[in-house]
């Protein structure tokens, strides 16, 4: 029932008393509720009243049916007498009333309905800097269980409870009393603040022929250079659009940033959370596959589905700092989100499937701190699987270049910018409601466009590397890229200007990482990797441990201790063996 739909009266009595109102009204569910509360301003002064509160479901609860009527029956004369419900406690008779027999529950005569628990916690974007986010319990009844999942955005209509507190002390906890659950999915973001002004400020910015680099320029600008990151960061938070075939197709870009520590990777990643209609931040040192998925948790006799960073982060983006140090096991979880945008859970009798569609921005150091251009971009960043790798649209590696002039830019940039506040074309405010109003759009791919990226998919295909693989996933990664870059520009239409740039930037992402679609194959600067090296050693035959460290010590390419790593390594990989102690062969 919408409020507005109320008599003036009426409207009046439910603001002053729900309870009494509802019941006369045989308890309808209300939407549209006038009175809206933050989590922060749920205080006694709102104890009994009905409010309305914006917020994320992070945990639910099992369904279990709760009665309403409990009914227990004499062993010995079958006379019928009501146990007294108080909240979610029942005091049980401890005789018959009429002849002091004793009694047992009588199931037929009892009255059930469903009942479910579920955790509010405030919205990121409402979060006060610095602060824990507030969250409230809310229980849930009969029609309304099962109404929202971990990670969903609602406006949950209800009548603030209070509970007392164990041990019957004087302190008691709030709690909604959920009348009524509107779900409002990924709408209820940024986008919905933008007026018909803001609009009008949009559109006119989208007809400058400029644009594009204004948009790059505003993207982080106390950070110097790296336009070609803040572009594809761009289009990552504006994304493509999801598709349909069958199975669901992603729409989400993914991009990996690996390379030198202090190049501002973390910053770009906070950047990019803080100015998407909706973006989570976490960093891998001390994360779980539990923190980043989801989880089951047992909780006063009930298991709770608990909503990890990715699934909260659904239809938005998730900055994924440090990810090489995030531990394999807690990796894996990624793969399923990372392509099937899902999260699947199956534990304690819950099995469930959460959504998330979430876009990934990872970050990682490499291996010994230093981007090494005679290693692989597999070995670089050794502890991330391969399939993992692949998932990313674009990987970018960041190098940092002893060049003069580039150098003394960067230095005028800092030095300037901590006196002054970086002056930006386009306003931080109108950037972030320009970049949800362009994920509405939803442009078409031309024939030409088709075309180009076709023939640009099957040029990528003759690459031949073991680091580096090239399937139809790199093509559905293209025509994302060109998708998001028409939206970027508020575009119909794909045309053949985006199908180009998207294959510039892939084109970009390969040479960083070695890859020359020309010749086919993947290239690396300087000598052999290390580990052609070591495994060269073994051409003729079997080698003393000995001999292979002193000879690979004098090439001054190793250490005594990275030789005997890399041995153990080989031999837990399998990829050499020891027929006899301190003899090795493969």
């Amino acid at each position: 029932m919408n409020f507005d739909e109320l008599d003036q009266i009426t409207q009046q009595r439910l603001l002053q008393d729900p309870i009494t109102v509802l019941k006369e009204l045989n308890m309808p569910r209300i939407s549209n509720f006038p009175t809206k509360k933050g989590l922060r301003d749920i205080t006694v002064d709102v104890i009994n009243k009905m409010i309305s509160v914006p917020a994320m479901v992070v945990r639910s609860s099992e369904v279990k049916p709760m009665g309403t009527k409990i009914t227990y029956r004499c062993i010995e004369c079958n006379v019928l007498t009501e146990g007294r419900i108080q909240g979610l406690i029942t005091k049980i008779p401890k005789k018959c009333n009429e002849c002091g027999g004793e009694v047992e529950l009588d199931p037929i005569n009892c009255d059930f309905i469903d009942f479910q628990k579920v955790r509010l916690q405030e919205l990121p974007e409402d979060l006060p800097a610095g602060q824990l986010p507030d969250y409230i319990d809310v229980t849930l009844l009969d029609k309304l269980v099962n109404e929202c999942r971990p990670g969903d955005r609602v406006l949950l209509t209800g009548i603030v409870r209070i509970e007392q507190e164990e041990h019957k002390t004087s302190l008691f906890n709030l709690r909604l009393e959920g009348n009524n659950v509107e779900y409002v999915g990924g709408s209820q973001n940024k986008s919905q603040d933008i007026s018909e002004t803001d609009e009008y400020e949009i559109l006119a910015l989208s007809k400058d022929e400029d644009i594009y680099n204004k948009l790059i320029e505003s993207f982080a600008p106390d950070i110097y250079g790296n336009e070609i990151i803040k572009e594809s960061i761009l289009l990552l938070i504006v994304g493509s659009i999801a598709r349909s075939v069958n199975n669901s197709r992603r729409g989400d870009i993914n991009i990996f940033l690996v390379g030198d520590p202090g190049l501002a990777k973390s910053e770009l990643l906070k950047f990019a959370a803080t100015v998407a209609p909706r973006g989570l931040y976490t960093s891998g040192r001390g994360v779980t596959a539990a923190g980043l998925t989801a989880a089951v948790v047992k909780e006063d006799d009930m298991y709770t589905l608990e909503a990890g960073a990715i699934v909260l982060g659904d239809q938005g983006i998730c900055c994924i700092d440090e990810m090489d140090k995030i531990s394999d096991n807690d990796r894996s979880a990624l793969h399923e989100v990372m392509e099937q945008q899902t999260c699947s859970v199956a534990k304690g009798g819950i099995v469930a499937t959460l959504n998330a569609r979430t876009s990934i921005l990872a970050a990682a150091n490499p291996r010994d701190g230093k981007y090494d251009l005679a290693r692989s971009i597999k070995e670089n960043v050794e502890p991330i699987p391969v399939p993992l790798l692949t998932r990313f649209d674009l990987i970018h590696i960041v190098r940092d270049l002893k060049e003069p002039t580039t150098d003394q830019f960067i230095k005028d940039h800092i030095l300037n910018d901590m006196q002054d506040k970086q002056q930006t074309d386009i306003d931080i405010d109108i950037f972030r409601k320009y970049l949800s109003y362009a994920k509405k759009i939803e442009p078409r791919l031309s024939d030409k466009a088709k075309q180009l990226l076709g023939d640009f998919y099957m040029k990528m295909r003759t690459i031949n590397s073991d680091t580096m693989t090239v399937t139809p996933r790199q093509l559905e990664g293209l025509v994302r890229l060109a998708t998001a870059h028409a939206r970027l520009l508020l575009k119909d239409t794909v045309d053949t200007d985006d199908a180009e740039r998207a294959i510039y930037l892939v084109m970009q992402s390969l040479e960083s990482i070695g890859a020359d679609i020309e010749t086919g194959t993947t290239k690396y600067i300087g000598k052999l990797s290390k580990k052609d090296s070591f495994m060269s050693m073994f051409a003729n035959g079997n080698v003393s441990e000995d001999y292979l460290i002193e000879t690979l010590v004098k090439t001054g390419e190793f250490t005594e201790q990275q030789v005997k790593d890399m041995i153990q390594k080989a031999l837990k990989s399998g990829t050499i063996y020891e027929p006899t102690q301190g003899i090795y062969s493969k």
